[in-house]
């Protein structure tokens, strides 16, 4: 049947009209990110450097657990004699990260923070100015991995090799595996299953066959998470195995960061002042430092160790205010250890409470 000169017109005017509508939908959203971005205040924005990170590790995440469940997906099809599913699995290229994006569930607030975390740590971290010592003389870390106590040395050993692989896998552009904590890296292999499946089922419909080696290969990421091989988690391991004596705190704390081993920093002050790693990192992120700064009196660390570690981690961080910081070293010091311990006391609740008390609040702060 042939189309007529009027039903061509009226085609291409329907196809001109969707279009200008899908443009000023376009030109609208741009606005209103325009305007919510010009109103951001600046201590909430993020550097151009930590978003570029930010968006890298994001992505190296959700295409890491993607290849997983494409690859195993379509093996799991081909030794079921479906090889033109598992071909049409392993071909698709859409952009989960965009798909889970534009879904809105990106902006989960645990995962942002997670990653956010991390990228900054790993930007300090590698600011952090070290240690003038002699030549000759090894890093905290290797010290460690040969000192007699074997369950320091072992532990010790497994940090050096987890941030070896961490930073390598950044290097080449990919990250490695176990980077979230279990319950994030379960929400994520969801939402990647799911985005896998609706493309799968928008190209070639309901597939119970599909579902089922989604389902598969979805399980099996999660069988192979190993959330106790994470940097973090073993930085947290081999603080326990140091258990640093308070006269022995300060000087570890200090060639910790000398060593430019910020999560091992992290660790042994969380343990020191009974807060889990998630709340330690927080505190020792935060560019103002006050909470910070009662977690070392609490720690009852001195004048000149809390000295240097302020100025190490101004060094390191761009956002902190050294100057500031010096004008109220003499307050920060003179802050009672009980005091500050008590300050510090909502802190050490369980991780799951501190969230949940966090929700309440925003809730009641709308």
């Amino acid at each position: 049947m042939s189309v007529g000169p009027d039903q061509a017109e009226r085609g291409t005017l329907g196809t001109r009209i969707a279009a200008a509508r899908r443009l000023g939908g376009l030109a609208d959203a741009r606005l209103t990110g325009a305007i919510a971005d010009f109103y951001l205040a600046d201590d909430s924005r993020l550097d151009e450097r930590t978003r570029i990170d930010l968006g890298r590790v994001l992505a190296a995440v959700v295409q890491g657990i993607e290849t997983e469940i494409r690859r195993h997906g379509g093996r799991v099809l081909s030794a079921r004699g479906a090889d033109p599913q598992a071909e049409r699995l392993l071909r698709g290229h859409e952009d989960v990260v965009r798909r889970l994006a534009r879904a809105g569930l990106l902006r989960d607030r645990q995962l942002m923070d997670e990653l956010i975390a991390q990228v900054r740590c790993d930007r300090i971290g590698a600011a952090l100015p070290p240690a003038a010592t002699p030549r000759e003389q090894v890093s905290l870390l290797v010290r460690l991995a040969e000192v007699d106590d074997g369950v320091v040395a072992a532990a010790a050993r497994a940090l050096l090799s987890a941030e070896t692989r961490r930073r390598t896998a950044a290097e080449q552009g990919g990250i490695p595996a176990s980077v979230l904590p279990a319950e994030l890296h379960h929400q994520l292999v969801w939402w990647v299953a799911a985005s896998i499946r609706e493309s799968q089922v928008a190209a070639a419909g309901e597939d119970a066959a599909l579902d089922r080696a989604i389902v598969e290969a979805a399980q099996r990421s999660l069988a192979a998470h190993d959330e106790g091989q994470r940097p973090e988690a073993i930085a947290m391991r081999l603080a326990a195995a140091i258990d640093a004596r308070t006269d022995e705190l300060g000087e570890l704390l200090v060639d910790a960061l000398g060593d430019q081993r910020l999560l091992l920093f992290i660790a042994v002050l969380g343990r020191a002042v009974d807060l889990d790693f998630t709340g330690a990192r927080a505190i020792v992120l935060e560019p103002e430092g006050d909470r910070l700064w009662l977690a070392l009196r609490a720690a009852d660390l001195d004048r000149p160790t809390i000295a240097r570690i302020a100025l190490a981690l101004a060094d390191a961080d761009a956002r902190r205010d050294i100057e500031s910081f010096a004008d109220e070293l003499d307050a920060i010091v003179a802050i009672p250890r009980d005091a500050a311990q008590s300050a510090l006391a909502p802190l050490t609740l369980h991780h799951d409470l501190r969230l949940a008390i966090d929700a309440l609040a925003r809730e009641a702060a709308r």
